[in-house]
Formats: structure tokens, sequence, C-alpha cells
């Protein structure tokens, strides 16, 4: 099975006493035709830590996310999930690791023919077959309390607004206690409000749950309020990285130009 940290790597994170990440993309890159998508990207995130990726429209942020998840394949370079490559894993191998992937679509995606309950459900009836159905609902139950939609159990996503439905997104992601969270604009999309609200329950829940979390979006002030890292693509290359106010500091023209009109 690959590897993906050397031995040298190993040794200075041991002699460091800080765990190696959870997940780590290396060296990833992506083209599609002519079109060069992904330049030689490295990005890591630990337990408990949330990175945000930004960058304009079409610089690479979601083709980012599907390959972390496996939709897609770098033309080289890897992702390593606690230390394995995972080009190197099976297809069955490749299953489990996914199974410790929560994945927020942008748009939520819910099934318009299953109630909000049955949409959280979905993954434990096709994942956690052994499951009782008396424990798969004390799990759906718990986690629409956690997002504040017990009383919508039994409504169609067609019947409740926007927010709501990236509130059962959030929930679904969480159903199968993943140890990474990836979220493709969270807020995209919603009223200010709502957006403060979706921030608020995604600080909540990265509290409760300690997951390793990378979002991507185009808003830089939900960015700043969930995030403890903030990663900056253009062209395909990472511009930037660190926290907001070492971005607001730095002297990089793309960087002040986004921050400016973001």
């Amino acid at each position: 099975m690959a590897t993906c940290y050397d031995i040298t790597t190993k040794q200075e994170y041991a002699d460091s006493g800080i765990p190696s990440p959870i997940l780590a993309v290396e060296d990833a890159h992506k083209s599609f035709g002519s079109n060069m998508v992904l330049n030689g990207i490295n990005l890591s995130v630990n337990r408990g830590e949330t990175l945000a990726v930004l960058g304009r429209s079409g610089t690479g942020k979601s083709v980012l996310l599907r390959i972390i998840i496996g939709l897609e394949t770098p033309d080289s370079g890897s992702v390593c999930i606690h230390g394995l490559d995972m080009s190197g894993l099976g297809l069955d191998q490749m299953g489990e690791v996914r199974k410790k992937m929560g994945f927020l679509f942008q748009h939520a995606a819910l099934y318009d023919s299953l109630t909000v309950a049955e949409n959280i459900a979905f993954p434990l009836k096709h994942h956690r077959e052994d499951m009782s159905m008396s424990r798969r609902e004390d799990i759906v139950q718990r986690l629409l309390a956690e997002v504040g939609m017990e009383a919508a159990s039994g409504k169609m996503p067609s019947d409740i607004s926007g927010g709501m439905q990236k509130r059962v997104g959030l929930a679904r992601a969480l159903v199968l206690d993943p140890e990474i969270l990836l979220l493709d604009e969270p807020t995209a999309g919603l009223d200010p409000i709502s957006s403060g609200e979706i921030d608020d329950l995604i600080l909540k829940l990265q509290r409760e749950h300690q997951m390793a979390s990378i979002v991507v979006t185009h808003d830089l002030h939900s960015a700043r309020t969930i995030s403890n890292r903030l990663t900056l693509l253009n062209h395909g290359n990472v511009v930037i990285e660190g926290t907001f106010e070492e971005l607001q500091q730095s002297d990089i023209g793309f960087v002040k130009e986004f921050l400016k009109q973001s």
C-alpha cells in the first residue's frame, strides 16, 4: 500500500510533537485537454482544523474537492489520508476511506423524492446495512436536532428554504461520523442572515465533532468566520496560505486585489 510522507517528513512530525495531517494534497496537477486547472497544489489539514480555499471562478477549487473525494484523478501528485496515498488503494479500500468523508454539495443535492429524515438516513441505509432501524432513527433525530431541523423531519426538500436545505445537507454529511468534512460553497445563494446562520452552524458542528474540514467558497466573510487558515488559488497555483490577518498584510498584488473586490 503506497504511503505519502517520506521517512524524513514523518520523523519531523514526530520530533515536533505535531500530528501528521489527516488529509494532505501533495503536488497535485490536473489538466483537461490543454486547460491546466491545478499546477502543483500542496495543502494539508489536521483534526479540528478548517482550511478555506478561495479563488476566482474557474480557478480549480471545485476540481480540487473532486480530486480529494476521488471523483477525479490527478494527472500527477497524490491525495493522502492518514499518510496513505489514495491512488494506491483498491476499490474496496477506497470505499472505506470515502465513508470517513462527509460532503456538502453546493446546492445541497437532496433527493426530491425523499423526506428530510429519509435524506439524512440514506447513507446509513446503504453503508450501515447491519444497523437496526431504531438505531438509525436515533442518529437521524440527533442530527436533526443538531442542525435545528427537527420540525421539518417529514417535509420534502421542495417545502423548505435554501438555508434549510443546506442544514439538512450538513446533517447528511455528518451521518457516518466522518473524520473529514468537505464543503462546496456552503453559503452560495443564501441571503446574509441565512449565510450567517450556516456559518454559526458550521462552527458549532466543528467544535462538537472536531473534524478536519476543507471549505471551498467565494464568500470571504464566511471564510474568515469559519476557518483557521485560508489558501488563495490563481491559475492553478497557491498564491498564499495563512490566517486572514496574514493575507491582509500581504504585499502580493493579486492578494490585495482579491481582498479588495471580495
